[in-house]
């Protein structure tokens, strides 16, 4: 079979698959899956985190089959594309984990080891935790949503819109007031 007639059949599993047929999504995975998984490997160097891009990139294939446009390009494409920009998201993901961890490294080093902290010290860190809190709080649900997913669970804006099924643009301004408005509540008192 040509790589024409290829194309034909995959546009077709696409249009069904956006029509939720499972078999059709079973066979778009059957002739994908094995591509998809090395050009995330490629990208990764990790067959443990290429096997997820992949299976993630799957999960979006389902999701947004709909969305394909023939005239755009070759469902292999639009599938390669999906699995490249997915893999770039995890290699960043994993390069800002692997550079935090180092900073923290590093501070340590730098700032000196002290037996106990005096009590004013404790009672201090106490009290800024106190007001972080309180301000975290008063956010709104989706802007304390956002921003514990970016600042404590250590995902990317991508990843934080994927895992909230928002669109980046959404996710992004609700860190950004989400933030703002942290200022705005802690002020001068930590």
């Amino acid at each position: 079979m040509d790589r024409s007639e290829q194309d034909k059949e995959e546009v077709e599993l696409l249009r069904r698959t956006a029509g939720g047929d499972r078999e059709a999504f079973s066979a778009l995975y059957d002739r994908l899956s094995r591509i998809l998984y090395a050009a995330a490997l490629k990208v990764l160097n990790n067959p443990d985190d290429a096997l997820d891009v992949t299976q993630d990139t799957f999960l979006q294939i389902w999701d947004k089959a709909a969305l394909y446009d023939p005239a755009r390009g070759r469902p292999l494409t639009w599938a390669m594309t999906l699995v490249r920009n997915r893999s770039i998201d995890r290699l960043r993901s994993i390069q800002r984990r692997v550079r935090l961890n180092e900073e923290a490294e590093e501070e340590a080093k730098v700032v000196p080891q002290q037996e106990a902290p005096d009590s004013a010290q404790e009672v201090s860190s106490i009290e800024r935790g106190e007001i972080l809190r309180s301000a975290v709080l008063k956010l709104s649900p989706e802007q304390r949503e956002a921003i514990e997913l970016a600042f404590f669970s250590g995902l990317t804006q991508n990843e934080v819109a994927e895992r909230l099924n928002q669109p980046l643009g959404t996710v992004k301004a609700r860190i950004r007031r989400g933030m703002l408005r942290l200022r705005e509540l802690v002020g001068n008192r930590l």
